[in-house]
């Protein structure tokens, strides 16, 4: 009885923080942001490689 009361203690504290979903929805936005800044430099990185080669061609 009594692990069922820290138990049933436990998610209720659980239920009224709210540090938990404050990190972990900083979380989802650091990894978007990372993702984002992936996509970027792997397209920018894609496009001076082209740009070289181009010039390096004419060159």
């Amino acid at each position: 009885m009594k692990l069922l009361l820290s138990l049933s203690t436990l998610l209720s504290d659980l239920r009224t923080k709210e540090t938990g979903a404050t990190a972990v929805e900083y979380g989802l936005i650091v990894s978007l942001i990372a993702i984002v800044i992936i996509a970027a430099v792997a397209l920018v990185g894609t496009n001076l490689s082209t740009l070289f080669n181009t010039v390096g061609g004419a060159v």
